[in-house]
């Protein structure tokens, strides 16, 4: 064993008390300097500090430094320069509401996780693998869009826009040009949270964006946005107020002229939260962009009351066909033949449009106009129109939250939930395991085990422990 050494720091103790500190600790070392020993005379409620402000006077300090004018903060952050993270796991996924595959390379795929930046698939979704590590200013990825006719330009938006009570904000938007190498920042900087990005299927240079906006407060940078030069440059095409964000936005690949919008009016606070208002609406424009149409109180819809979150999906089969969960209190999935003019409540089951705030996702398949997809607690597939649904969780995790069809395969499948990505070339029959360190954790605590555990409680799982020195 080392020296014993007794070290005296008197600092005051940041914000979590307001007097000073006179804390006498007896540290012994082992022979390498490392603390194998604490001890101090203070108060069982002052120990934690006194722990914590020895472990960081060793670290930082030589033998003659002085450090009874520096503030615990300040020691710490000068002992925390020389420590580096280290993930310890474990192997299990935690929540994604982004996801994509890639057309014509059906091995490729991507998941945003909410809290572990964006994570790719080559060999369809058996491995994973993240690729914005230490490229991008947000953890949390919230959309992801992939060029069809150039599958390695890729966009993916920050922040999350399914307002739960605990979510991470971002930072705009970024774009690869290599398949997720690298990544450079085009936007949106000010916007908490982008909802979707679309990429126009036989010109990517003209992309569209959905912002969210600020989660808490009015700000100017929500609504639609477009881009004609892939992303350099944009400009806001559809706006309703500075409390209004945009939710969802689709292409008709047939008529890529033919855009579907709905804005939505909520906040989350502290606090508080709120989905639905006079802002809440959905859109429709034939000329790119330029000119949109409000189709909120069409034939068919409700006509009158709080609108709030909208999801959109228009099928490939038939451009006439177009599907929207309403949230509201007559709402439920309607589905025009009409390319919106009049719509048809088809299904108002709870199941497919509880805790709308959260969920209010819906997909249409890219060849049979009556096979579609809504996303809640359940991922629910119909080939009737909406009329009747089955589940086809089939093992995977549950609370979903983004989808994508092959538009050359409608067997082959990715979809996002509270545990990742997983990709199914069956229909949704079976999904690929979601073995990668994404979980989101409460809480951590550690154990008197040696070496010690890290302990904590994971989003829409279980609580579990894990060695320290685990990987």
């Amino acid at each position: 064993m080392g020296r014993r050494r007794t070290l005296r720091i008197d600092a005051t103790a940041g914000r979590t008390y307001d007097r000073r500190l006179a804390i006498e600790l007896d540290v012994t070392p082992d022979p390498h300097g490392h603390i194998v020993m604490i001890r101090t005379s203070e108060s069982r409620s002052l120990r934690r500090i006194a722990a914590v402000s020895a472990l960081a006077a060793f670290a930082a300090l030589t033998p003659t430094a002085d450090v009874s004018a520096q503030g615990i903060d300040e020691v710490l952050e000068a002992a925390l320069e020389g420590y580096a993270w280290r993930n310890i796991g474990p192997d299990r996924g935690g929540r994604s509401i982004a996801v994509s595959g890639v057309v014509g390379r059906p091995q490729e795929g991507y998941f945003g996780a909410v809290g572990g930046g964006l994570w790719k698939t080559t060999n369809g979704g058996d491995d994973w693998f993240p690729v914005t590590d230490f490229q991008i200013n947000s953890a949390s990825v919230g959309a992801v869009a992939v060029a069809e006719t150039n599958p390695d330009l890729v966009f993916i938006g920050t922040g999350e826009t399914c307002i739960r009570g605990n979510i991470l904000p971002g930072d705009g938007v970024y774009r690869s040009r290599d398949a997720g190498a690298t990544w450079e920042h085009i936007g949106f900087s000010e916007s908490h949270g982008i909802s979707k990005i679309r990429i126009h299927p036989t010109n990517p240079d003209i992309v569209y964006v959905a912002s969210f906006g600020k989660y808490s407060a009015e700000s100017e940078e929500r609504g639609v946005f477009r881009s004609t030069d892939g992303g350099d440059t944009w400009e806001r095409v559809l706006f309703r107020d500075a409390r209004t964000g945009a939710i969802d936005l689709v292409i008709d690949r047939n008529n890529p002229d033919v855009l579907y919008a709905s804005l939505w009016e909520a906040f989350r606070k502290e606090y508080t939260m709120s989905s639905g208002g006079p802002g809440s609406g959905m859109f429709k424009s034939t000329d790119g962009g330029d000119n949109w149409t409000e189709l909120t109180r069409a034939e068919g819809l409700p006509p009158e009351g709080v609108v709030g979150r909208i999801g959109l999906a228009v099928s490939s089969a038939d451009s006439d066909r177009v599907y929207a969960l309403y949230e509201h209190d007559d709402g439920g999935l309607f589905s025009s033949d009409d390319g919106g003019e009049s719509w048809t409540l088809v299904n108002d089951n709870r199941a497919i449009r509880q805790r709308a705030f959260y969920y209010t996702h819906v997909f249409a398949d890219h060849q049979d106009p009556d096979v579609v997809y809504i996303q809640n607690t359940s991922l629910f597939r119909s080939t009737d129109g909406g009329a009747t649904t089955e589940v086809i969780n089939n093992g995977t995790h549950g609370d979903f939250h983004d989808f994508w069809i092959d538009p050359l395969d409608p067997s082959h499948l990715v979809v996002g939930n509270d545990g990742g990505g997983a990709v199914s070339f069956a229909t949704g029959a079976e999904w690929t395991d979601q073995e990668f360190s994404t979980a989101q954790f409460y809480h951590a605590v550690t154990t008197d085990h040696l070496p010690f555990h890290v302990c904590g409680s994971q989003q829409d799982n279980s609580t579990l422990c894990l060695p320290s020195d685990w990987n």
